[in-house]
């Protein structure tokens, strides 16, 4: 008897391990998500980007994933429709991210079209435009002021999650399919309008990695929660966050630390229940909340408060 109950405990403890989708433990907050609206303008029915505005802070900018028209749509903190920007000299392949900073007192958008669900493109391409203000009434047709063509060092890569050093005027981009997510760096400035290979700073051991259960699973389920598809560093630089298809993960920045450091260190995880294909995150524009969206048209607007 006393052998059969060792085996069964176990088998019970091996169940378990196998079946935990965090292996690292990571610490859950228990701050539930708000929802403060939908996004009502139909026409945004796959964001994949989300950024705060740098002009106002009840404004939030949208993009839409590829095979859309290559507008940046204005919505409140409410999801309410605030106006849209069509780029005339852009083309939406596949636009997974968007950030928004600022630089030498003037507020730029980045539009990342950066995806490669079949890991076949040679190339990807960054476009920043200063970040215009918004009309509500009648959509506005601008140029983007620049695009950066990147190549990676190690082939061709999907990526999802996007974000903008401002301390070392990069940008960093968070690879999907590689276990553990690498992190590339591309000059915010590059010197030329040559095509530019990314560096490859490494593997990012903060997010928490699939276990082989998780593996046998993604396929039949279509399940791959742990894939990061979004990031976002706050606005005075002290934390970041990286969105997977679960879950926020929460980093914070000590002074003088590189991004890279940062997103090492165990981080603080807020889960999103139920919500699936969620693609889309930023900070607020006060650092004080988080918001998140998914792929579909009307979709929730989340509002994760990291103060109480």
């Amino acid at each position: 008897m006393a052998q059969t109950v060792r085996i069964t405990a176990l088998l019970v403890a091996l169940f378990l391990q196998i079946a935990c989708s965090d292996p690292q433990d990571t610490p859950r907050s228990q701050t539930q998500a708000v929802v403060p609206g939908k996004i009502a303008d139909p026409s945004i029915n796959e964001a994949s980007g989300l950024a705060r505005s740098h002009l106002r802070d009840d404004l939030l900018w949208v993009i839409n994933d590829g095979g859309s028209p290559p507008v940046l749509h204005a919505i409140g903190l409410d999801g309410r429709s605030q106006g849209s920007v069509l780029l005339s000299n852009a083309k939406n392949i596949d636009w997974e991210d968007l950030a928004s900073f600022e630089l030498d007192g003037t507020a730029w958008l980045l539009i990342a079209d950066v995806g490669d669900n079949e890991n076949r493109r040679d190339n990807v391409t960054l476009y920043l435009i200063e970040e215009p203000a918004i009309d509500a009434v009648q959509r506005q047709t601008l140029p983007a002021a620049q695009q950066i063509s990147i190549a990676f060092p190690d082939g061709p890569r999907d990526a999802e999650a996007v974000a903008v050093d401002i301390d070392n005027r990069q940008i960093l981009i968070l690879s999907k399919r590689d276990i553990p997510a690498v992190l590339y760096a591309v000059p915010l400035q590059p010197p030329s309008d040559t095509l530019l290979t990314a560096e490859r700073l490494g593997e990012i051991a903060g997010i928490p990695q699939p276990t082989q259960h998780d593996l046998d699973r993604a396929i039949p389920h279509k399940d791959w929660h742990w894939q990061p598809t979004g990031m976002d560093f706050a606005a005075n630089d002290d934390a970041a966050v990286i969105l997977t298809y679960r879950a926020v993960y929460y980093f914070r920045r000590q002074p003088g630390q590189s991004w890279f450091a940062a997103l090492q260190a165990k981080p603080l995880r807020f889960d999103l229940g139920q919500v699936r294909g969620a693609e889309a995150v930023t900070f607020s524009h006060g650092g004080d909340a988080v918001f998140v969206s998914i792929e579909q048209r009307h979709a929730p607007l989340l509002r994760f408060n990291l103060t109480q």
